[in-house]
């Protein structure tokens, strides 16, 4: 955006003092101007729609316009920079942004859901993560924590259905009766293995191919935004374990680094090394065990072992560093729990011998594979254009050909020291999303040797006691150790009162947390931008016109988490 467009912008449509922090921008709007400057902004290069969330400001200690705020983030085309709107709506009413950008449905649908704001022109406005028997709207302030509701009878689709047979032709807008075709109605999952999580998808089959598909998700829904707001910020950590479960300590950093930008810290050299090598790690292992389950949906179990026999291997490694396999749980704000253990090297150079000889395995008996290519090549196809309409990242991203990796695009972490390349796809089918993911594999691997092979020396963690626990010999010896101690555990690290979005490039996209701090150690306020909520709103219309066999194989390609999507 110009500096002159920037003005325009402010003198139209803010109300409030607009604020500059970085490359970012966060701006106040009339409720009023909120489409007009969505549109202006994506006229102006802001094409990529991160997320819509809600503020309930009821308890919170400084005063606000109203009660509720509507809050927009957009990533600029050039991928450095990211703009935060926000308005006030009055009697929590909107238009809808679908008109301007085609990723607020679902999104608009999650905080409808969550906080009881509507949006006008909405086509669909009904629940996403709870279910349709749910009363209330869970994160509001007024709703208890610990009330739960039970679902006892299941939601048929069928309204949802109408309008996708009515949308692709195959039913009079309005009318009753039954389709021109004569369809049959199938539920793909929410059995596990039909589905790689439990996820549910209506279709409507016209013999072996979808005529029409919709998704409920939300099986998975266990609060943890709620959850966050009751506990302070490094008692949440174990909570971002439970998001994407493949890659757990991907989490950990990813909240961590933003809760540390908000304090304005940065790690030793050596704490960010240590992260950067977990971090490639975890895309490593994630990676292995997604390309595992694709091959494993055509038949292809003897290359499932391959790679899965590897990935174990890290499991084996994180164990020894964490004490944890699965949920690791080893960030701290400020750093990490202890340093790296002796040895370590000979270990990951072990591991990473393994996945290359896994990878030239799998690799053998499909790289000229006809039964294969015939399963992948045109299959579940996403364009360049409907991935950004979708705000897909990651590797989805990736494989139809758009070049965002934050690693590259928004260096941070050193990113920018490492040699390495961002790896495109041109179709943006399966089979680029497989072959994207085995390519960033080797990718990960050059980077973890030349953090290996540099690692510095020095502290893990930053030097402020207001942050990080003082070590044990200070606590058992000192009363300002124990004091220091007690405060830390009983109230948490008081993070300065703002609002603020922090992201990385996490295994499956661009993972963020939209955090609203009070000053106090417990968050007012966390929202997670999960890449793989967004990457399932566009899975029903990728699957349209494919069979049953193609939506199995194109849901594993796009590598869904159900935690990290239900939160």
């Amino acid at each position: 955006m110009t500096r002159d467009a920037f003005d325009a912008f402010l003198e139209a449509f803010t109300t409030e003092a607009a604020e500059r922090s970085g490359e970012s921008l966060y701006a106040t709007l009339a409720p009023g101007d909120l489409i007009g400057a969505l549109t202006f902004l994506k006229k102006e290069g802001f094409t990529y729609l991160l997320d819509i969330t809600a503020v309930d400001y009821e308890s919170h200690p400084e005063p606000h316009p109203a009660q509720f705020a509507l809050v927009y983030i957009l990533r600029h085309g050039g991928w450095k920079r990211h703009v935060v709107l926000k308005t006030y709506p009055e009697n929590l009413t909107v238009p809808t942004a679908i008109p301007v950008f085609k990723a607020a449905d679902w999104l608009e649908r999650e905080t409808f859901d969550q906080y009881g704001i509507r949006f006008e022109g909405h086509p669909n406005l009904k629940r996403l993560l709870n279910h349709h028997q749910f009363e209330g709207h869970p994160l509001r302030k007024s709703y208890p924590v610990t009330k739960g509701q039970r679902c006892t009878a299941t939601d048929t689709l069928m309204d949802e259905m109408q309008q996708r047979l009515e949308r692709n032709g195959l039913l009079e807008k309005g009318c009753c009766d039954a389709p021109e075709k004569e369809l049959m109605f199938l539920n793909l999952g929410p059995s596990h293995p039909a589905s790689h999580g439990t996820i549910r998808t209506l279709v409507a089959l016209d013999g072996e191919t979808i005529e029409a598909a919709v998704t409920e998700i939300g099986y998975l829904h266990r609060g943890f935004e709620k959850s966050a707001e009751n506990h302070t910020y490094n008692q949440i950590i174990p909570y971002t374990d439970r998001l994407n479960y493949c890659s757990a300590v991907a989490n950990n950093i990813a909240f961590a680094k933003t809760i540390e930008e908000m304090l304005g810290v940065t790690l030793p050299e050596r704490g960010i090394a240590i992260r950067v090598l977990l971090l490639e790690l975890s895309r490593i292992m994630d990676h292995l065990v997604c390309l595992a389950a694709n091959l494993v949906d055509m038949g292809a179990l003897t290359n499932y072992w391959y790679l899965y026999n590897p990935r174990e291997d890290i499991y084996d490694f994180l164990s020894k560093l964490t004490g944890a396999r699965l949920t690791n749980s080893y960030m701290r704000v400020g750093g990490m729990a202890h340093d790296l253990y002796k040895g370590y090297e000979a270990d990951l150079d072990d591991i990473i011998k393994k996945v290359e000889r896994g990878m030239d395995d799998a690799l053998s008996l499909i790289a000229h594979n006809r039964i294969f290519h015939d399963r992948s090549q045109n299959v579940g196809v996403i364009t360049a254009e409907q991935a950004l309409e979708f705000a897909l990242s990651g590797p989805n991203l990736r494989a139809s050909g758009v070049n965002y990796d934050m690693r590259q695009a928004k260096p941070y972490y050193f990113y920018d020291q490492f040699d390495f390349d961002v790896v495109l796809g041109s179709v943006g089918d399966v089979y680029d999303r497989m072959m994207v993911r085995f390519e960033e594999i080797r990718q990960s691997i050059r980077i973890v040797r030349q953090v290996v092979k540099g690692m510095p020396g020095g502290a893990i963690n930053v030097a402020d006691p207001r942050i990080i626990l003082p070590p044990k010999p200070q606590v058992y010896t000192t009363i300002e150790g124990v004091m220091n101690q007690f405060k830390l555990v009983f109230e948490g690290v008081k993070v300065p009162a703002q609002e603020y979005y922090g992201s990385l490039e996490a295994v499956n996209g661009e993972l963020g947390f939209y955090v609203v701090s009070d000053g106090s150690g417990t968050p007012y306020k966390v929202k997670v931008r999960a890449p793989s909520l967004l990457s399932m709103a566009a899975y029903p219309e990728t699957i349209e016109g494919g069979q049953i066999a193609d939506a199995i194989v194109t849901l594993a390609s796009i590598n869904i988490i159900a935690g990290e999507m239900d939160r």
